[in-house]
């Protein structure tokens, strides 16, 4: 399929002889239909040639032709708007659905390049609340599309399973382990324990020094502390999966912070060796001063015991050894910025240049309860498979009301549940905050997942209808021209460039909004044209649209982590 960005680009850069790839980062879509499809503001060249954006505009159009892809160009105060040619438009755009079908905008462009996707990373001996929802959202979603785009993508669950909490854990199991039963309800349980523990050593400090003795012991490998961290590890796991199976969300590796726990001491070695250690108040830190971070990385706690940081270090230097990874991505709330500035600076002194600039955080907004933050230690947050059961209980509710004799109805409200939070926790732009709202996530009106999922049914009912699919070559694609129609075509041809853009800015809520647009694209065109009539030319391109729709739709969703349902 042509690349309307990349073919106006080379028709410039022969006008112009400046490098076709410079030229297409400035290829613009205009705001409104009439001032074209595509747009150059020749202002971008004006320092280079020398010239007003008015005169290189119009010896631009003196040079350059349209073709059978470009219908008319035309110059507008220093910008050219460049018209393709709508019914080439429609006719490349069905051919190359048909031809992919649900693969369609699939890419190789990430052939052998290597990613890593750090996310959810819930804490071991904790619920998993709302505030781990977008991590694992988000971190799921980017996982799916680049491997969309043909990247080698590894999917890490880096656990919180190590540092002092869990010589909080064991001493409170050590003082009240008699009063719970971890066989019935166990990650409640653990967190009652955890709050009392947490309560008392604000009141005791020789209870806080127990605790940090405890992981202490934990690092030298002392076999009750050890037995005990691996029967809450394992507990958690089981609960966590529960929720892991119900949004549909898998990993490549749960490597967690304790798999590091024997690779730190290298990276210790490492920095001495390089004399980038210091002592202060008898721990080890880098002084960061020089990349303009004031607050020094502490490597090793005055104690000796590691620190979160170190082993993030460890686990830098791992990975590029044994993913020799392009990029590694770490989706972790903005409230972690500093300590991922402060790993980054000093991960250049571990590993190679390629892999330090191949770090990145990926951070997004923290979510609230309306009643302010959530704390763990505080016991105030909403458990995500609460929230996970109580939405599927809710559209249950709602699909039932809307079509009672429906089959496999608990099928589709867990389809719908999960969308309703899927797309109303990714169609927020990653650095916003989110306050979390009952009314909200459940709201099954405009801009949602069940709105997109609706759709989709909708192109699946006409589908139903019809005796035999047309195929791409009988469409007569003049009468897909239509305003409507051709609004739903560049939509459709522009969901790979979606893609690309998504991952290029790692932001899910570009693929999120898309959906939206196609879904409303979709419903205008429908509302104004009858599908279903009886003059077969025109049927047939209509049915085709539809079906298009629905292939992308459904694709496109699934990139998100959301399932579609045939019938609602």
């Amino acid at each position: 399929m042509v690349n309307y960005t990349k073919l106006i680009a080379e028709k410039i850069s022969w006008a112009v002889q400046i490098s076709k790839t410079e030229l297409e980062s400035y290829i613009e879509i205009p705001p409104q239909s009439d001032m074209g499809d595509f747009a150059f503001p020749c202002f971008k060249l004006a320092k280079t040639l020398k010239k007003s954006p008015v005169m290189i505009a119009g010896e631009i159009k003196d040079k350059i032709d349209t073709d059978e892809y470009i219908e008319k160009i035309e110059e507008n105060s220093g910008y050219l708007n460049f018209y393709i040619n709508n019914e080439k438009l429609v006719e490349e755009v069905l051919k190359e659905i048909e031809n992919q079908k649900e693969e369609y905008g699939k890419s190789d462009e990430g052939n052998g390049k290597n990613i890593i996707v750090e996310y959810s990373s819930p804490n071991i001996a904790k619920p998993f609340h709302i505030g781990h929802l977008r991590t694992t959202l988000i971190g799921n979603s980017l996982y799916r599309i680049y491997k969309y785009l043909g990247y080698n993508t590894t999917g890490i669950n880096h656990l919180g399973d190590y540092g002092t909490q869990f010589g909080k854990m064991i001493e409170a199991y050590k003082m009240w382990g008699k009063e719970y039963d971890l066989t019935e309800d166990p990650i409640n349980k653990m967190m009652d324990m955890y709050v009392r523990i947490n309560n008392l050593c604000k009141e005791d400090e020789k209870v806080l020094e127990r605790c940090r003795e405890n992981f202490k012991l934990l690092e030298e490998n002392d076999e009750y502390c050890r037995n005990l961290w691996e029967n809450f590890k394992n507990i958690s796991l089981q609960e966590f999966d529960k929720i892991y199976n119900l949004l549909d969300v898998k990993f490549d590796s749960l490597n967690g912070e304790a798999f590091y726990s024997d690779k730190m001491d290298e990276v210790v070695s490492i920095l001495d060796a390089k004399g980038k250690l210091k002592e202060s108040e008898g721990a080890m830190i880098v002084d960061l001063t020089e990349d303009g971070i004031e607050t020094p990385c502490i490597v090793q706690k005055a104690d000796g015991s590691s620190i979160y940081a170190t082993r993030d270090l460890a686990a830098i230097l791992y990975r590029a050894r044994t993913y020799d990874f392009d990029k590694c991505l770490y989706i972790v709330a903005y409230e972690q910025n500093l300590h991922f500035k402060q790993i980054f600076a000093v991960a250049k002194y571990l590993v190679d240049e390629k892999y330090a600039k191949g770090l990145k955080h990926v951070s997004y907004g923290m979510v609230q309860l309306p009643t302010g933050k959530m704390s763990t230690r505080l016991g105030n947050v909403v458990k995500i498979e609460d929230l996970l059961n109580e939405t599927i209980e809710k559209a249950k509710e709602i699909v039932l009301e809307k079509n009672p004799n429906l089959e496999n109805k608990d099928e589709v409200a867990k389809k719908v549940g999960i969308a309703a939070i899927a797309f109303n926790t990714l169609s927020t732009t990653n650095t916003k905050d989110q306050i979390f709202d009952w009314n909200t996530a459940l709201n099954f009106q405009g801009e949602t997942g069940p709105y997109i999922q609706y759709t989709y049914v909708r192109t699946k009912s006409v589908l139903e209808k019809i005796a035999e699919m047309p195929k791409a070559e009988e469409i007569k694609y003049e009468l897909l021209t239509d305003e409507s129609s051709i609004k739903v075509l560049k939509s459709l041809y522009a969901f790979k460039e979606t893609l690309e853009v998504t991952v290029d800015k790692n932001e899910p809520a570009i693929l999120a909004r898309y959906l939206i647009e196609l879904s409303q694209n979709y419903s205008n065109f429908y509302n104004n044209n009858k599908v279903l009539v009886e003059d077969k030319d025109v049927q047939n391109a209509r049915v085709f649209l539809t079906y298009a729709v629905g292939t992308v739709l459904k694709t496109g969703a699934a990139l998100l982590g959301i399932q579609m349902p045939d019938k609602m």
